[in-house]
């Protein structure tokens, strides 16, 4: 089987290498790791075994949705505290649930225009550690307090503090909401389970896979990814906290819908959990893979933006997944393995049912005829987000790394990892084994 064009104008583009932490699950305080020490953890171990020094990178490129105030640019931060040294420079994206994807594409498109030779790129977010903000009343009687001189000024500014003001912003869920459409992503998953007549027993069915799968994966070693990581108070994290191996659907009947009370579907046991988490890969030319004599995991070959109705922003992958295959001349069953992030049961069921839908893919996607469905045997096959956990900043990476992993372990040659983005986007990335490996 030949090898899948390469639309990366210029070289090739190789992952000889990658890391990830494990996912902390956010469970109310903060946790003990920011951002950039997750980074800085995924990428120490990452680092020390290559035979290179970090100040031989041509820059550090990492996606993250929401640093914090004392991380911005958090790339550079990452590189600094990783011994990378002040000559390499390094960046941060954001392009929300896509973020360490879309780093993964800038470094692959600075690699095969010549630009740069080995790039350390990723995600991380400490989803735990997004902020609480001030309402606009508050922040303007503070303004009015910091303004008032003299007693009888103070006073009368006091006189006018109300309750209402101390209401806090919970950073994330705003985060997590479309302001165009004015829906939360999980409203956006709702639509989805209108639209396309999934039920709540379908969606408790796909999320019980994710932890079976997930949980059997771990059982035979095959997260080899996850590297340790150290609390400052000395405890030790080898494994993702999501995983509830024991579930069923019949204990996750028992939850309650949460963005839609009254007759949603949409639970917190069948969506992504909220989680901390970094994911680090090492992207080579040719000249860097012979000149360090790198080993080679997998190679970039093609990468796909796509846009949609924000309020549908779940079926982001079947945008960009099929012009993606389109242009490689590949059909489904030229892919050998899947990856598609499990934001929600319903989005990654919905995205499913119109890959090979007639209607769809004629009306929305401009297609002749739709695609074959996709294997539920070859899609997420150790498990996803559901399970694992979704820290925003880094799952586009984190598929990625995994998705080779997947491809080297079964003897692969193709696969696709894809994501939906809020605001109604989708990112979708093919990777590829080199021949006779």
């Amino acid at each position: 089987m030949a090898n899948a064009k390469t639309n990366l104008k210029g070289r090739s583009v190789y992952v000889v290498d990658g890391s990830r932490t494990p996912f902390l699950k956010a469970m109310g305080p903060p946790g003990p790791f920011h951002a950039s020490d997750l980074a800085v953890q995924a990428g120490r171990l990452l680092l020390a075994r290559q035979p290179f020094e970090p100040g031989e990178l041509d820059e550090v490129i990492l996606g993250c949705v929401s640093s914090g105030p004392d991380e911005a640019n958090i790339a550079r931060i990452v590189a600094l505290r990783l011994g990378c040294g002040e000559r390499v420079p390094a960046w941060t994206v954001q392009r929300n649930c896509a973020s360490g994807m879309q780093s993964l594409d800038c470094a692959a498109t600075n690699i095969a225009s010549g630009r740069s030779d080995l790039v350390l790129a990723g995600g991380t977010e400490a989803m735990s550690h997004h902020p609480l903000m001030l309402n606009e009343q508050m922040v303007a009687w503070l303004a009015g307090w910091n303004k008032a001189r003299g007693l009888s000024t103070r006073a009368r500014q006091l006189a006018k503090l109300r309750p209402a003001y101390f209401q806090p912003i919970i950073a994330l869920l705003r985060g997590l909401t479309d302001p165009v459409v004015g829906l939360s992503m999980g409203q956006t998953a709702e639509e989805l389970a209108w639209i396309y007549g999934i039920g709540r027993e379908e969606m408790d069915a796909y999320a019980v896979q994710s932890h079976h799968r997930l949980a059997a994966a771990r059982k035979a070693g095959h997260l080899d990814e996850i590297e340790p990581l150290y609390a400052p108070n000395g405890t030790l994290y080898l494994d993702d906290e999501g995983l509830r191996a024991d579930t069923s659907v019949d204990k996750l009947a028992g939850l309650k819908p949460i963005f839609d009370p009254t007759v949603g579907m949409v639970t917190a046991g069948n969506s992504s959990q909220v989680t901390d988490g970094a994911a680090l890969l090492l992207l080579a030319s040719n000249t860097a893979v012979r000149r360090y004599k790198l080993p080679v995991l997998g190679q970039i070959a093609d990468c796909q933006w796509a846009g949609l109705n924000p309020a549908q922003m779940g079926l982001g992958p079947v945008h960009a997944m099929a012009p993606l295959l389109q242009r490689q001349g590949l059909a489904t069953k030229d892919i050998d393995y899947w990856e598609i992030n499990e934001a929600f049961a319903v989005q990654v069921l919905a995205c499913l049912k119109t890959w090979s839908d007639k209607k769809y893919c004629r009306e929305q996607l401009g297609l002749d005829k739709p695609f074959r469905p996709i294997p539920p045997a070859r899609l997420n096959v150790d498990g996803g987000a559901i399970s694992l956990g979704h820290p925003v900043g880094a799952s586009g990476a984190r598929i990625v790394l995994h998705l080779l992993k997947v491809l080297e372990r079964e003897n692969g040659r193709r696969g696709i990892a894809s994501l939906c983005i809020g605001g109604g986007q989708g990112g979708a990335m093919l990777v590829q084994r080199q021949e006779g490996k």
